[in-house]
């Protein structure tokens, strides 16, 4: 597990601001939103996220039955506050075995989604039929809001993206029959407003689908 700061497009290093930028820096992506070191889930690793984002924290709330949160991920620096977030939650596939879920809130051009996706980034406007029926929709914060199938991903995974509260809102589910999680019409809350409620959530190991997309 990395200790630095990575590049949220291509995980590589990245350079912080001085003398000569005055942003965090990439040899391959340029200016980015740098990707803070993943650590173990726990409540308190989620507050500090939930605190510092500038974008919303997704979640299914309440988590599908036999569900836990698995671990939190955010680009961003203290600076400028978390303009991407990631939250994976585990648990009993809709088809059997274990499914995997991240939702990732981003700004545009941040490239964190795409990352997990397993696309060229870094927005998933190129890969979306927006003319066609919506695929699934999420209620996020109350709201219905749909979400279209992205193209051009690896087979080991589905892949949906949406706008909520004017921000890019992905969902990539492991294995790819996992998204079938996305047609139950999922209940996402922005922890952001949860309060207290985020004492409650269940944690469980970390997903290495956060270190390793």
């Amino acid at each position: 597990m990395r200790g630095e700061p990575s590049c949220p497009k291509c995980g590589g290093r990245v350079r912080a601001p001085g003398l000569f930028a005055d942003s965090w820096q990439c040899d391959v992506d340029g200016t980015v939103h740098p990707l803070q070191p993943v650590i173990p889930p726990s409540v308190e690793a989620l507050q500090v996220v939930v605190h510092r984002a500038q974008v919303p924290v997704w979640m299914p709330w309440p988590l599908p039955v036999g569900w836990l949160f698995t671990g939190v991920a955010c680009a961003g620096d203290d600076r400028s506050g978390g303009r991407a977030t990631a939250v994976a939650c585990s648990g009993p596939a809709p088809l059997g075995g274990v499914g995997e879920l991240v939702l990732v809130a981003e700004e545009l051009g941040v490239g964190l989604g795409a990352r997990y996706a397993g696309i060229d980034g870094p927005d998933p406007g190129p890969y979306m039929s927006v003319d066609q029926p919506a695929h699934a929709k999420v209620h996020a914060a109350g709201r219905p809001t749909p979400l279209w199938h992205v193209s051009a991903t690896p087979d080991d995974r589905a892949v949906f993206a949406g706008e909520a509260r004017g921000l890019w809102l992905w969902a990539i589910a492991w294995p790819e029959q996992s998204g079938l999680l996305m047609y139950d019409e999922l209940v996402l809350t922005d922890l952001r407003d949860a309060g207290a409620e985020v004492d409650l959530v269940p944690c469980g190991a970390l997903s290495p689908r956060l270190l390793t997309p």
